[in-house]
């Protein structure tokens, strides 16, 4: 199955019995816009609270390290999710925010029938699908059967020992002034991990917010990649949410996923690390 969906693939979609979409717009009022208006079905997932083990001090993980495993599943549960669902998943950013983490979460858990919807909510609105608002009917199931993560991440320490080695790749998603170390408007010092390189997750959409055809992404991460292995190829951004959606764009470009450094840099920045700016 593809991991992107199209608007008008999910009107199609949108009576299917084993159909389960999720909302996963984030912000402080992402709930309350959720009850005023959502996708007619969608279910409503929190990244704060249902996606992420957020930690006093984000030194310890970062912004959003990733919760229970047996956490995760109960939460797959509560959203009737079993595995003969069909998830399809959206947010308000694209697909770059706690969409691409929740397909990433999925896929590793085991779960292969989940896709990201291209242009996010706006753009199913403007196909036609219908919105509804208040709370949605859900048959609970059981908590998700898993055995463990499935896909591969990288602590801090493995990042720190890998990062200048000319056989791993380590792919900094942020924006260019971040990186550069210009300006951080989110966690407390600017800059980036030494020895990674910078491709900006807005690469992988065109003009119009929705992402480029397979092929031009498979173009584009095969000549970045520069023949490293998946497996010697950590991604990473502020605090690991955002860099999923690059992983989306890999894997729909028909690549293996790379691994995730979850804590990304909100961790690396607040633990006495190695720090670089510009270029």
């Amino acid at each position: 199955m593809k991991s992107i969906l199209n608007p008008q693939e999910l009107l199609r979609l949108k009576d299917a019995t084993n159909l389960v979409l999720v909302d996963a717009r984030t912000g402080p009022d992402a709930r309350e816009k959720y009850e005023a208006e959502h996708l007619a079905g969608a279910l409503f997932v929190d990244l704060e609270e249902e996606l992420a083990n957020k930690k006093p001090d984000a030194a310890e993980g970062g912004r959003h390290p990733l919760p229970d495993i047996e956490k995760f599943a109960q939460v797959l549960g509560l959203l009737g999710i079993t595995p003969e669902s069909h998830v399809v998943v959206y947010d308000d950013k694209n697909g770059a925010n706690a969409a691409a983490r929740f397909w990433w979460m999925l896929r590793a858990i085991g779960h292969a029938s989940v896709q990201v919807l291209d242009g996010g909510y706006q753009a199913a609105l403007e196909a036609g699908f219908p919105s509804s608002a208040g709370s949605e009917k859900v048959v609970a199931a059981p908590s998700y059967p898993q055995k463990g993560w499935q896909l591969q991440t990288v602590a801090i320490d493995e990042v720190d020992k890998i990062r200048e080695d000319a056989n791993y790749l380590v792919i900094d998603v942020r924006e260019g002034f971040r990186y550069r170390g210009e300006r951080e408007p989110i966690d407390l010092i600017a800059g980036h991990i030494p020895g990674a390189v910078n491709i900006p997750f807005a690469g992988n959409l065109d003009a119009n917010g929705f992402f480029l055809p397979p092929d031009k992404l498979k173009a584009k991460y095969t000549a970045a990649l520069e023949n490293h292995e998946p497996g010697n190829v950590v991604v990473h951004c502020g605090s690991g949410v955002t860099a999923c959606h690059t992983l989306l764009a890999m894997d729909y470009a028909g690549l293996n996923i790379p691994k995730l450094y979850v804590g990304s840099w909100s961790e690396w920045s607040r633990n006495d690390r190695p720090m670089a700016t510009q270029e």
